[in-house]
């Protein structure tokens, strides 16, 4: 998943604040050993003398200048690492400080990221996606169908497989996830078990609960001295990866809402963004709430996944009030 150049460059930032740090801690280390280690700063000094020494000799034709020079210095590195070790300092205190020693803090190795960058792009999506701590509990690895029988069973499984199959073939087909039915039967968990699910993989995920998507976009729409903010925050929803509405509904509609939400999906749409909505409402409810091109926009491009049952977030508290 490629980076926009503002996620990229805010990465690379985090790189360079690290080397900085790291850079002042490296100086902060040697100021102390020239003060506190007697002879150090003199051995350090004389590197550069022979060496500059040996450099001559061997533009003046000696061959086994490099071979001296080597043993030289080798023997210099001994006696520094043991002035180190005698005042009580680990023989490597003053080598390079690197938060990741396989990259040096640049993350790349050669033209490849480095570990550390993939994991901060995973940790950046994250954050970006506005669903981090809701996340730690509604993923696939907490999964249960015990809140399920008869019809809402199979519909719950159905709808599962659903979400997997999205996932795993994300990167080739363009899909869309609608979730509906009554309060509390799993829906916007399982918008949660696809985000995790594509955030680790390294995908842009965002996150709005329906109120607080049009309470975004009235804000942008209306900022006029944030023109440039507000194309960036517009771009990060019709560009991300995935884009999830969670209880659709909930919002107070009217036109600018019916007419922002169709300018989104219809974008997203048109550049095969996926999205995922999640709403209480019925298909008649959300056909009368909605235009009429809103609704067939949904009920043609998105994958309908009906859930029902008891409300589980209810009953899982009246459990713990019985405890």
């Amino acid at each position: 998943m490629p980076l926009t150049n503002a996620q990229y460059d805010q990465i690379l930032h985090q790189y360079e604040m690290r080397q900085f740090h790291n850079r002042a801690e490296a100086d902060r280390r040697l100021s102390y050993v020239y003060d506190h280690v007697p002879g150090y700063r003199e051995l350090e000094e004389s590197v550069a003398t022979l060496s500059v020494a040996q450099g001559k000799k061997m533009l003046a034709g000696d061959e086994d200048a490099m071979e001296d020079l080597r043993d030289i210095l080798a023997e210099l590195s001994g006696r520094k690492a043991q002035l180190l070790e005698d005042a009580g300092l680990p023989a490597d205190y003053l080598k390079p400080v690197c938060t990741c020693p396989d990259c040096q803090d640049t993350g790349y190795i050669g033209s490849q990221k480095c570990h550390c960058f993939k994991q901060a792009v995973i940790t950046l999506l994250y954050q970006q996606s506005n669903i981090q701590e809701m996340l730690r509990t509604e993923n696939f690895e907490a999964l249960s169908y015990e809140y399920y029988e008869g019809e809402d069973l199979s519909r719950f499984k159905n709808a599962v497989q659903t979400c997997r199959n999205f996932v795993k073939n994300f990167n080739s087909d363009y899909h869309n996830l609608f979730f509906y039915g009554t309060v509390g039967t799993g829906k916007s968990f399982l918008s949660g078990c696809v985000a995790r699910e594509l955030i680790e993989s390294g995908h842009s995920v965002i996150y709005f609960s329906a109120v607080g998507l049009f309470d975004f976009l009235s804000k942008n729409s209306f900022d006029y001295k944030n023109r440039e903010g507000q194309r960036s925050a517009y771009a990060d929803l019709t560009q991300c990866d995935l884009l999830i509405i969670d209880d659709l509904g909930t919002e107070l509609t009217n036109q600018f809402v019916a007419s922002e939400l169709f300018a989104l999906l219809n974008e997203r749409h048109m550049g095969r963004k996926a999205t995922v909505i999640s709403t209480n409402l019925s298909l008649e409810e959300l056909r009368n709430r909605y235009s009429d091109r809103i609704f067939s926009r949904i009920t043609s491009n998105y994958e309908l996944c009906k859930l029902s049952g008891q409300d589980i977030r209810m009953y899982k508290k009246r459990l713990m009030n019985r405890k």
